[in-house]
């Protein structure tokens, strides 16, 4: 309690200090969205490295994928899983890409995953084409958003309703089933700026038995209410209905079969609707307030007959199944049922100033926002079950309702001295969980407030080169289910915490060259893990006292047609580059895998921590009508356990991941210059055999793939 009124108490002084009224310049707001980033000239002095991934970006590389588009920012880590990007895997400097649970993803600024505070696990998600351009977030600035502040911030922005007619159409096809098909159109009715966006998408996906099928619609609607104030509305409804398993493979699966999948009757359904509605109104020409009220509601069915490789099929839960050979007969299925509700209102006020003899730029928000959990697991005495049975565990193993409520706050100002700015700021969350076995009517309960501060310089060292640097508090609060147990009790287990420094220079440093290279570190005082990371996803997780990460890296873009040296063609190359030199158990720590009790890992490296990721592509545009692109994508090796064990083991569940390099191809024709573009690409062009998870099992990454289609704007 002591350390909630004082983060409170903070707050509140800083904000008196910097009144709004003493405001004495002008500043040109933006319209009615939250500002990440914004365009990609604002990183120049944001205090924290940073990155965007434009339209053009996306375009030229024909991404298939968010994790594909996420590879060209450096410091992040995207695990592909099924081969849509539908349930991304996002890895930040070295921290575990697991559901992407240690990034905040945000849609317009606004809380894109449906349990943020009480299960920051991404088991759906938009498809890419929805949105416009990506910016990732990391450093000391992030503390404007959270929960999660430890590894970075993931925000992607859909396009603004035009106020002309107008649209785009986009087809595509390719093998293994890939077709997709997207459409939008906007225009200016009675007043109001409309966009709407539909996509459909199928694709049989990467393993055999995977029957991808997805579908999103949005709308989004602005409304000029006065010259000051400004109304945006986005609503959006998506839904899968895919043939797709939960287990990956054993060793011996791998080898006979590397894409092979023994689980035909498994299944994945969603529904998702969401909603947001922004209010902005300009106070004076240096004062500006946004307010924002969110909804989500997430259902969430997967049936499925193995949870991971060392079930084949079944536990002993399942008694009559007897085995493989019975797969499709009397083997039952469990069905892990979800359901989500999540709301939130949000204010944010940003104003200019005079501070501590300084220009200053102060931003302050507060936050209150709550979600809500239904989960139970229903086992099915037939592979295509549905309803529980009788025979398997009685029926109904888990029913819970948890719940997550949450108030939070933050200060941050930029107080500019000519050439050098400092941005202090803080942030503070306070939680309450609630958790109810509603078996049993058992209920437990928890709650923990955290003050997350943090400080960011900037230097300039000539019009186009900047120097920057941060630390700040990393904070990502854990599960319900990892705090209530499901008697009712509460589990002593802290928030994950750690100290992030960095250090980095960016800016145009010779004509059409420019660069972004930070140094970064951040120690943990709790890093949380899987007890057995083995275990698979579903595993209790536990701390793992302090861990370490540190290392650099590097982003880069170069363009002859910028430099001068070409006219109306252009050469271009584009790289970002991630070292994590260290990551990996800086403190007294025993391995978590069942039978190793008694082995220090200490000084062992982390799961899923490749020490060297990097993506690079060099391109030739000719005129307006024609763009060719090869790009290539690495990833080093990595171990999956604690033990950082070499040899797999007979389950595929651990052993090392070998390093990876795939090239990929893109041509883009826009025959005159017009508004329909032509194109064709090959993704894994040497069709490399390569592995991505052990978790659950083993998962391969995408074998070759193909495809062509067209986007036309009107």
């Amino acid at each position: 309690m002591q350390s909630r009124w004082f983060g409170w108490g903070s707050m509140a002084a800083v904000l008196m200090a910097a009144s709004p009224a003493a405001a004495q310049t002008g500043v040109q707001f933006a319209e009615a969205d939250i500002v990440v980033i914004g365009e990609r000239a604002n990183l120049m002095h944001i205090p924290g490295s940073g990155a965007t991934i434009e339209r053009e970006d996306l375009e030229s590389a024909r991404v298939l994928t968010v994790n594909e588009a996420l590879r060209q920012a450096p410091g992040v880590y995207p695990r592909d899983e099924e081969g849509l990007g539908l349930r991304p895997n996002i890895g930040v400097r070295g921290l575990s890409p697991t559901r992407s649970s240690e990034v905040l993803l945000l849609e317009d600024g606004l809380p894109l995953t449906y349990g943020p505070y009480g299960d920051n696990a991404t088991y759906s998600h938009p498809p890419l084409r929805r949105f416009e351009r990506i910016e990732v977030l990391k450093g000391a600035s992030q503390i404007r958003f959270g929960p999660h502040t430890v590894g970075g911030v993931v925000n992607y922005i859909s396009p603004r309703a035009p106020s002309e007619f107008g649209g785009s159409v986009f087809a595509a096809g390719g093998d293994r089933g890939y077709g997709e098909v997207a459409a939008s159109l906007g225009g200016e009715v009675a007043g109001f700026r409309v966009l709407g966006h539909a996509s459909t998408t199928h694709f049989d996906g990467v393993r055999d038995n995977h029957d991808l099928q997805f579908e999103d619609y949005s709308v989004r609607v602005e409304r000029t209410l006065s010259p000051d104030q400004e109304l945006t509305a986005r609503f959006a409804i998506n839904q899968e209905d895919s043939q797709v398993s939960y287990s990956g493979l054993t060793q011996a699966e791998f080898l006979a079969n590397p894409f092979g999948n023994p689980f035909p009757n498994d299944r994945f359904e969603t529904q998702r609707y969401t909603g947001a509605l922004t209010h902005a109104w300009t106070l004076s020409p240096s004062v500006r307030l946004t307010t924002s009220a969110y909804a989500l509601y997430f259902d969430r069915d997967w049936w499925r007959q193995s949870s991971n490789s060392g079930q084949r099929p079944s536990d002993s839960s399942d008694p009559l199944c007897g085995g493989m050979a019975n797969l499709n007969t009397t083997c039952g299925t469990e069905g892990r049922l979800r359901e989500y509700h999540q709301y939130g209102l949000e204010s944010r006020l940003a104003w200019q100033t005079r501070l501590l003899g300084a220009d200053a730029d102060i931003e302050a928000g507060l936050r209150w926002h709550t979600e809500r959990q239904s989960r139970m697991q229903v086992n099915a005495d037939t592979p295509n079950g549905r309803t529980p049975g009788v025979t398997v565990n009685g029926g109904v193993a888990e029913s819970n309702l948890r719940t997550a409520e949450a108030w939070s706050g933050f200060v941050l100002a930029t107080l500019n001295y000519g050439r050098f700015a400092i941005s202090p700021g803080a942030r503070v969350e306070s939680i309450r969980y609630e958790r109810t076995n509603r078996l049993t009517g058992q209920t437990g309960e928890s709650d923990l407030t955290e003050v997350i501060p943090g400080l960011g310089l900037t230097y300039d060292i000539s019009d186009t080169l900047v120097a920057y640097a941060g630390v700040h508090r990393g904070f990502s609060p854990p599960r319900i289910e990892d705090v209530v147990t499901n008697a009712g009790g509460t589990v002593d287990l802290a928030a994950e915490e750690s100290t992030n420094w960095e250090l980095g220079l960016r800016g145009e440093v010779s004509p059409g060259l420019h660069i972004d290279v930070s140094l970064f570190r951040m120690d943990f005082d709790n890093q949380i893990v899987p007890a057995s990371v083995a275990g698979g996803v579903g595993a209790t997780l536990t701390s793992a006292g302090e861990t370490r990460h540190a290392g650099a890296e590097a982003a880069a873009r170069f363009s002859l047609r910028d430099a001068g040296l070409m006219q109306t063609d252009d050469v271009y190359f584009r790289t970002a580059i991630t070292w994590v030199e260290e990551a990996e158990f800086a403190g007294a720590r025993f391995s978590g895998i069942s039978g190793f009790g008694a082995v220090s890992v200490s000084g062992n490296r982390l799961p899923y921590a490749p020490e060297w990721i990097a993506s690079a592509a060099v391109g030739y545009r000719r005129g307006e009508w024609l763009n060719l692109q090869a790009e290539v994508q690495h990833t080093g090796e990595m171990f999956t356990d604690d033990l950082n064990t070499v040899a797999p083991t007979a389950n595929g569940q651990r052993g090392l991941i070998d390093s990876a390099t795939i090239l990929n191809l893109a041509v883009n024709v826009t025959p005159g210059g017009g508004n329909a573009t032509f194109f064709a690409t090959v993704k894994n062009v040497t069709d490399e055999l390569y592995i991505v998870d052990r978790a659950r099992g083993i998962l391969p990454g995408a074998p070759r793939l193909w495809q062509a289609g067209v986007s036309y704007r009107f």
